[in-house]
């Protein structure tokens, strides 16, 4: 141990909390009966729909590499909760506001309640910085290689800055195995590395690493230099006694923050893990689940309405015929980002072929299984066809034309972009034992070894404050901040300005992490899709 660990070990000797506090045995057989239960419910209903008469017998292979890939996904989600639902409980634990085991049960319902609500729209976001080609093969041996690199590559980055008590970021560790990904598939098809990742995606992760410990640091320290100036509590300030809890009133804002951070964490990391299930599941039961069989009947007929139209308004606006294969058209648009002038044709062509398809079978649980992957495949490239066209403003379209297209892609995400309930408790489950097991690291770093003293109510109090504040802006604007960069930091800043100190040895551990964590990330999923794609 070394001298400042010494030295904070005796500073807060009295007012350490009891990290090695055990559950009641009540406790324990609660947790484990809502455990089995929700187990219980996750594998009935993926029995019920692998087994349908609808979706045929399963050959064995297909069959295992989807147990294989679900328990990876699953396993991205228990680590990941090592990591990040940590966060949240730190300051509550360590400024007393809640009994440890409290706050990470505290901490794991609301992280449960956040995964159960959450839109989709970030699970599916991931998925749009996978390779195109992959995606439209993820039933293939290439897809499966795809999914298992970059989970298997983000679980040993979060396990090993686990393991050293280093808290890093989910998100960023993720996004950074999807560009190893996308490097590695472009050098093995003889294409640049640069020419299968979506940089301008990487370049916004690439800031928010940079900033968000700026961020937090500074917010911090300044939230904290107010507080200060304006509520003349002096108790606010000294490192706490006999774990004493703090006023009820810092104690409520603390539990408010751990409560807001933990549901924001459930309801944005754990759509990451959502995303990739979904995609494992259209890749080996396509007949299931490519296509989201709960639309109603007459929504069918507004669909192939919709598709109508905008075949009519594309045409309108772009005439021009249609390219010979208008699906490897706008492939090449999706992965490349350049429009050219059969794009548009081809986006008229395919999105007027959806709509023959869909009138021809009546509902899409009609739709015959040979059809169902090249039907989603075409919903998948003209739905990202039209957002790729928004986002750059490339498209010379009227007003009518560009509502047409608003439309038809909200009708093709709804049946497209779904996620069954079992997959929604699958992914809390993993995630709420990911944060019983492994949250005593974590928070230990952050609550014992970013400062030289114990980590006061006041501090404890801003730091959560921006934390929570921080994950709602980024949340708004879509920007990829880390809330584990911004809590760690803040800390830091409040010590800095209070006078504590700053344990400088753990300081430099987490930036290398910090800055570690996209090349990390990027060099092992590349080199385990290399080497999945060789043996599959």
């Amino acid at each position: 141990m070394n001298s400042d660990s010494s030295s904070i070990a005796a500073a807060t000797a009295t007012g350490r909390p009891d990290l090695d506090q055990r559950a009641r045995p009540a406790t324990g057989w609660v947790f484990l009966g809502l455990l089995v239960g929700g187990l219980l419910f996750t594998g009935y209903n993926l029995f019920h729909d692998v087994t349908a008469p609808s979706v045929g017998t399963l050959a064995w292979l297909p069959f295992l590499l989807l147990g294989v890939a679900l328990f990876i996904a699953l396993g991205f989600e228990f680590v990941n909760g090592f990591h990040d639902t940590a966060n949240a409980v730190a300051t509550v634990i360590y400024t007393h506001s809640l009994p440890p085991l409290v706050a990470v049960l505290w901490s794991g319902t609301f992280n449960f309640l956040g995964v159960l609500v959450s839109s989709g729209t970030v699970a599916f976001g991931i998925i749009a910085l996978l390779p195109v080609e992959l995606i439209l093969q993820v039933g293939s041996n290439a897809g499966f290689a795809m999914v298992f690199a970059l989970l298997i590559a983000a679980i040993i980055w979060n396990l090993g800055t686990w393991w050293l008590g280093l808290p890093a970021s989910s998100s960023h560790t993720m996004v950074g195995s999807i560009v190893g990904v996308g490097v590695a598939n472009a050098l093995m098809h003889g294409r640049a590395g640069t020419g299968g990742v979506d940089w301008s995606q990487v370049a916004k992760v690439g800031y928010s690493l940079l900033l968000s410990p700026i961020i937090g640091f500074c917010c911090a320290a300044l939230l904290l230099l107010a507080l200060r100036a304006l509520v003349k509590h002096p108790e606010l300030y000294q490192q706490p006694q006999d774990r004493q809890p703090p006023p009820w009133w810092v104690r409520s804002l603390l539990i408010l923050t751990c409560t807001g951070v933990s549901f924001a964490h459930g309801s944005n990391d754990g759509q990451k893990g959502m995303g990739l299930i979904m995609l494992i599941l259209v890749g080996t039961v396509p007949t299931a689940y490519a296509l989201n069989h709960a639309m109603p009947p007459d929504q069918m007929t507004q669909f192939v309405a919709l598709a109508q139209a905008t075949q009519r308004a594309v045409a309108d606006a772009a005439p021009g015929p249609a390219p010979a294969d208008p699906r490897a058209a706008l492939a090449d648009y999706v992965r490349t980002h350049n429009p050219v002038p059969e794009t548009l044709p081809a986006l008229a062509a395919l999105a007027g072929d959806i709509g023959i398809q869909v009138k021809r079978h009546g509902h899409l649980d009609q739709m015959p299984t040979a059809a169902v992957t090249n039907v989603r495949n075409d919903m998948y490239l003209v739905s990202e066809t039209i957002r790729l066209l928004e986002k750059s403003g490339s498209a010379a379209l009227g007003a009518d034309a560009g509502e047409n297209l608003q439309a038809f892609k909200q009708s093709i995400d709804a049946a497209t972009k779904f996620i069954p309930t079992w997959v929604k408790v699958a992914v809390a489950i993993a995630l709420g034992l990911g944060t019983l097991v492994g949250w005593k690291r974590i928070v230990v770093t952050v609550g014992e070894k970013i400062g030289k003293s114990h980590l006061t109510y006041g501090q404890g109090a801003v730091a959560e404050v921006v934390a929570m504040l921080t994950i709602g802006e980024a949340d708004a604007f879509g920007l990829p901040v880390s809330t584990t960069h911004v809590l760690s930091s803040g800390v830091a800043g409040t010590m800095a300005v209070s006078g504590s100190g700053l344990q400088f040895a753990t300081l430099r551990n987490l930036m290398l992490a910090w800055v570690l964590t996209l090349p990390a990330a990027i060099t092992l999923s590349a080199c385990l899709y290399w080497m999945f794609a060789q043996w599959l």
